[in-house]
């Protein structure tokens, strides 16, 4: 399989921390993609030209991060990532959405950050910026509940924290945040997310 990706993209690490977790990270072919280069061949991947993309040994071309990671958890033997059906099913993709939300946000202004500075928004940078302090206060609130057994919730959950350290680091979404602070301390340690840290 090929995995189109980058090191930047906190939805392509998800991606890999997912095959890291289950112990498939050697199957993948990881190849790594500009989105803005229309040589990249990424569009024929995927219609959005959005990362990641995984392309299966049959041709088949699986996208979004949810579905990807999905796919993945059900190719391994190993505890399930994606909780079978209960309540430990449904918290877990919510927090996933939740968190896939607000790196969306995060991305979306790290893009504003980058436009001339005449052509910039203060007010959608402001929205998009709301969107994750408020998503930071539900996490603090349930931060006890995250837990140390990987799951797509807390997976995610950490990695959007990494992605704000990443390209927010100015702003430190430890602030205020005490609780969620000590459980990322913790959580980030485990090797698949140690070793993907996100980097230009």
């Amino acid at each position: 399989m090929k995995l189109r990706f980058s090191t930047t993209s906190p939805f392509a690490r998800k991606a890999r921390v997912v095959a890291l977790e289950t112990g498939q990270e050697a199957a993948l072919e990881l190849v790594k993609t500009v989105t803005t280069d229309s040589a990249s061949g990424l569009a024929q991947d995927n219609p959005l030209s959005k990362i990641p993309v995984l392309i299966l040994d049959n041709g088949e071309k699986l996208y979004d991060s949810p579905v990807i990671c999905e796919y993945l958890d059900n190719c391994h033997k190993g505890a399930p990532l994606f909780p079978m059906a209960g309540p430990r099913r449904w918290t877990a993709l919510r927090r996933q959405a939740l968190a896939d939300g607000m790196m969306d946000a995060a991305v979306l202004r790290m893009y504003e950050r980058r436009r001339p500075e005449n052509l910039r928004s203060s007010d959608w940078d402001a929205a998009q910026k709301a969107r994750v302090t408020r998503g930071l206060a539900a996490f603090e609130a349930e931060a006890g509940q995250l837990g140390e057994q990987p799951d797509i919730g807390n997976l995610t959950v950490a990695i959007l924290l990494d992605y704000l350290d990443f390209r927010f680091s100015d702003e430190n979404w430890r602030n205020g945040h005490p609780h969620l602070a000590a459980w990322h301390k913790s959580f980030s340690a485990r090797p698949s997310l140690a070793s993907t840290r996100p980097h230009d």
